[in-house]
């Protein structure tokens, strides 16, 4: 088709979509709303939100006045569908829970969202537990946070066990120690699973730990110089020393991590820069006068929008699930920001305070959120580049009739046959796709230990999906000509044309002697110190490491498996009471009818049906 016939294709579509959304608009109500565009394969193009959805929606059939990124999606859109709410602040919340849901193309997109971690301090046992947590907040106790990275976490906890020497076993070691574990020979707790510190004297240092981490740093430190003074008058002067010790280290940390700004105790700092279509917004998390580390998120479908807009949808996919501090910094006023402020008030119960600070250390704070910002862009950008010339040397090399848009990686693992797995992985010009990889449990054969047939087996239900997931252009799998020729087998029985390369390990299996099996072509092998070398030894170890790791998390999970499992009528919560009070299966196993009887929940009936479980063999 020639330029001419694909702009009249490209009109008549846009002219069919403008159509289609002319037709719904007459039946629109003027209340407020959301509604979402679908394609004709169903998905979901786009979700908006509006306080008069007839209005808003109109706004679409004028399509000369909309931004190349809106004439796509109307052209593709097939089917419109609303739903009112109340009030508008109803619809901003609306929307964001879908756009995070549905994670529609033409929406602007926070993408590779994640969970921050907490350090919690536990309420629901006399001797409090720390450790870090992830997820909802429903178990019983004090949560601080969140800290940017896990390292931050683990660093945190493990000051504190210097300092304040809280246990962080789980409950059940806990109840089963006779003597000190290694935590209290090397000075990181006190050891009350076996009465060597009084409940007063222990609850006292938890104390002064949940002190520690709401910024009380100073009172915490002249407690602990009072406490040094009384152990030095007493003539102890090891514990004197210990006290002593204990406040250098919070007087190193001190210095480290405390921030002297007027007004951010508690608050973020957000910082958004927009280079070549690209965006990164960088976030600084204060929190008691401490620093708790930064997050850097890329933001995608944000070329050609305004840095107003991309901030608003930062703020409202980000703080959806979690509560934005009191006060947060911006470096750019979103859209609608009295809207937002409303809506995130409604649905946390909190109000915050947002900023936009031109001079002073709050602006240093932005400024330096922003070279950040800037700076995980450039380096995105460079790796990027260098990912596209990449790409560019694998089509010369293989011989591939155009650059690959979309790379698929196959691997397998199984241990002697048992726990089989096959894995794809993709890579794109952006670098690896994970939301794309799939993980296939070899079901289908007799011997689990061919990996021919695991291959086969694989590309036959990957490309089962040829309709739903979108077709590579290249196939990369672990493995010699044996590997290459049950590939290509299922290729012809699925009439597929899709280039297969496989990369088979050189000589006692080390890196840089890698071998290249190409149908209708040699074999052959690339320099070691080639660029293009490095770049399919990352791909094949990717994969490698995914199918690895799925492997692995099968092992555990059937190691993990308690022998209270087998039992039927005995479900978590009863498992759970059984645990905490024998400590382990084994002890449960070995626990006699009168004994089984003193656990909540346990009647005699079950009792009896556990004892047997375990005696009646």
């Amino acid at each position: 088709m020639d330029e001419l016939g694909l702009n009249t294709t490209i009109e008549n579509a846009l002219e069919k979509g403008a159509e289609i959304i002319r037709s719904v608009v007459m039946t629109l109500p003027s209340s407020p709303g959301v509604y979402r565009m679908i394609n004709q394969k169903g998905e979901v193009l786009y979700v908006g939100k509006a306080n008069s959805l007839k209005k808003r929606v109109h706004s679409y059939i004028q399509t000369y006045k909309l931004p190349n990124r809106l004439q796509r999606m109307v052209a593709e859109t097939k089917k419109l569908e609303i739903i009112t709410t109340h009030t508008e602040t109803e619809a901003l919340l609306l929307e964001s829970n879908l756009i995070k849901k549905l994670q529609p193309y033409y929406n602007i997109l926070l993408k590779d969202d994640k969970s921050f971690p907490y350090i919690l301090l536990t309420k629901d046992h006399t001797f409090s537990r720390i450790y870090k947590h992830r997820g909802s907040q429903d178990i019983q106790g004090d949560y601080f946070g969140p800290f940017a990275s896990t390292s931050a976490v683990d660093e945190t906890i493990l000051t504190l066990q210097r300092v304040f020497q809280i246990r962080n076993c789980q409950d059940s070691y806990f109840s089963n120690r006779t003597r000190p574990c290694l935590q209290y020979h090397i000075k990181r707790c006190t050891a009350p699973c076996v009465g060597l510190i009084s409940k007063d004297e222990y609850a006292e240092n938890v104390q002064q730990a949940k002190n520690f981490l709401l910024g009380k740093t100073d009172w915490v430190q002249r407690h602990l110089a009072e406490k040094m003074n009384e152990a030095s008058e007493q003539l102890n002067f090891e514990k004197a020393a210990s006290y002593r010790d204990r406040i250098r280290l919070l007087t190193q940390i001190q210095s480290h991590q405390r921030i002297n700004i007027s007004g951010l105790e508690n608050g973020d700092v957000i910082a958004l820069v927009q280079i070549e279509g690209k965006a990164c917004v960088q976030i600084f998390f204060f929190r008691h006068s401490r620093n708790l580390g930064t997050e850097s998120f890329m933001m995608s479908h944000s070329k050609e929008q305004s840095n107003e807009a991309i901030m608003a949808a930062f703020i409202n996919q980000f703080y959806q699930n979690r509560s934005p501090a009191p006060i947060v910094l911006l470096s750019h006023a979103p859209e609608e920001l009295k809207l937002i402020t409303e809506a995130l008030k409604f649905q946390h119960g909190q109000s915050t305070k947002w900023e936009i600070p031109k001079l002073g250390l709050k602006r240093e704070l932005i400024e330096h959120a922003l070279s950040n910002a800037k700076g995980n862009l450039e380096r995105q950008h460079a790796e990027n580049a260098s990912i596209k010339k990449n790409f560019q040397q694998l089509t010369e090399i293989f011989d591939l009739p155009k650059i690959p848009d979309r790379i698929e990686i196959y691997d397998n693992s199984h241990i002697q046959g048992t726990d089989a797995y096959g894995v794809m992985v993709v890579a794109n010009q952006e670098g690896f796709d994970k939301k794309s990889y799939r993980k296939f449990v070899i079901k289908n054969l007799q011997d689990k230990a061919d990996d021919y047939a695991m291959m086969r087996e694989v590309m036959k239900r990957r490309f089962s999906h040829q309709d739903e997931w979108v077709l590579p252009e290249l196939l990369l799998i672990d493995g010699g000509q044996g590997q290459l020729s049950s590939v290509l087998e299922i290729m012809r029985e699925m009439n597929l044309d899709i280039p297969v390369v496989g990369i088979a390990k050189g000589p006692d299996r080390n890196a840089g002697k890698e071998t290249f099996y190409i149908s209708a072509k040699e074999p052959f092998s690339l320099p070691e110190n080639s660029s293009i070398l490095h770049f399919l030894q990352r791909l094949r170890d990717e994969a490698h490491r995914f199918a690895i790791g799925t492997h692995r998390a099968k092992r555990l999970k059937k190691l993990s498996k308690s022998l209270l499992d087998e039992i039927s009528g005995i479900g978590s919560a009863r498992k759970k009471r059984l645990l905490q009070h024998f400590g382990s299966a084994q002890h449960v196993a070995k626990a006699g009818l009168a004994d089984l009887q003193l656990v909540e929940g346990i009647s005699k009936a079950i009792a009896l049906k556990i004892y047997q479980h375990f005696h009646d063999r």
